[in-house]
Parts: structure tokens; C-alpha cells; sequence
């Protein structure tokens, strides 16, 4: 039995803008500049987004002052977490299964452009 490609159009959406912002700028930038430039191809794309939006954290049940901020919730089911480094590496992916965790979504991805040559993008998902 073939496995379900959760939210794959959105995601391809994604992606494709995020390769459009790395194939203008390259790598090299500040992760700053990467995420208000994904803020204007996600609204030219019309893709929805919440950008670093403070997910709140409990402790058995109660709100911790300590609050997670994902750089995008897109489609409000898809949190990107935007990397500017030579590559993506464990800490990355532990920091979004926990976003993932603390907001109940099921899908992130991280995103890095500061490889060289390449973007790089991996797929985290949370059962």
C-alpha cells in the first residue's frame, strides 16, 4: 500500500518559491534577508503565511513562559524553519520536530540556502 504524500501541492508551492528566492540570491546572505524574501515571493505566489509567529509550550498542561518561533507556518499545516549555513545538520532537524511537536503539525520542512551550489531541503514529519 502506496503511503499518502501529505500536502503535497502546498509543498511543491513551497518549495518552488524557496528555489526561486535561491536562484535569484544565491547563498551567502543573512538568514534575515532569505526570510523577507520568501515573505514577498510567498505573497506573489499567493501561498498563506504566518511568519515567526510564537508557538506556545505546556508543561503538563500549563503555558511555560518559554515560547518556540518558527521562521513560517505556511497554509497553516507546513512550518519551514529557514537555515544560512553550509549545511543542515541534526540541531536543525531536532528544533522543527519540536516546533512540530509543540504546535501538533504534522509537516515541516528546513530549509538551507546557505549552501554552496545548491539549496538544500529536508522534510520532517510528526506522527
Amino acid at each position: 500500500m502506496k503511503k499518502e504524500f501529505l500536502h503535497k501541492d502546498e509543498t511543491y508551492k513551497i518549495i518552488g518559491a524557496c528555489f526561486k528566492v535561491y536562484n535569484q540570491l544565491g547563498h551567502g546572505f543573512l538568514e534575515a534577508v532569505y526570510q523577507e524574501a520568501l515573505e514577498l515571493e510567498f505573497s506573489r505566489c499567493g501561498i498563506p503565511f504566518r511568519p515567526q509567529e510564537p508557538i506556545q509550550i505546556f508543561y503538563s498542561e500549563v503555558p511555560l513562559k518559554q515560547k518556540y518561533i518558527p521562521d513560517f507556518i505556511c497554509y497553516d499545516k507546513i512550518i519551514l524553519e529557514l537555515k544560512a549555513c553550509h549545511t543542515i545538520d541534526e540541531s536543525h532537524r531536532a528544533q522543527l520536530f519540536n516546533y512540530l511537536k509543540a504546535t501538533k503539525l504534522k509537516v515541516g520542512y528546513v530549509i538551507n540556502f546557505g549552501a554552496k551550489d545548491e539549496l538544500q531541503y529536508e522534510r520532517i514529519i510528526c506522527s
